[in-house]
């Protein structure tokens, strides 16, 4: 989903990440992915050149989900350069709070580059209880 590069794109990231995890029965934490999503989405308004788009994926797992956020810049995000597991307890070398966040409530996260710039991703395990409507 292509998203503008402004800030209303953190709201609309929110909603489309909870809407399609909700759609594909991903068995992920909606609220959670949908926070998280929406941290990426807003690190990449913030520190990259507009006026490029920035595209979000949401893919169902077998065992939770997979988002990832692309941008045109090909800078790597402190504290996401490789990936990392989540709640690891080591601090992310100058990270902000979205970093933070997506380490801490993550299975795993990661940066890579793209043909365009880089992609940002996350995993987020299964719910032991699903939540679906």
């Amino acid at each position: 989903m292509e998203l503008p590069h402004a800030p209303s794109a953190v709201s609309l990231a929110r909603a489309l990440t909870a809407t399609a995890l909700r759609d594909l029965r991903a068995t992920a934490d909606r609220c959670t992915a949908a926070l998280l999503a929406a941290e990426l989405v807003a690190n990449a308004v913030a520190h990259t050149p507009g006026p490029g788009p920035v595209a979000l994926v949401v893919r169902a797992r077998p065992a939770g989900c997979e988002v990832e956020v692309h941008d045109t810049d090909p800078t790597p995000v402190p504290g996401l350069a490789e990936a990392v597991g989540g709640a690891d307890g080591q601090e992310a070398p100058v990270a902000g709070r979205g970093v933070r966040l997506v380490r801490g409530l993550s299975a795993a996260a990661g940066c890579r580059r793209t043909p365009r710039g880089k992609a940002v991703w996350f995993i987020l395990p299964a719910l032991r209880e699903p939540r679906l409507p």
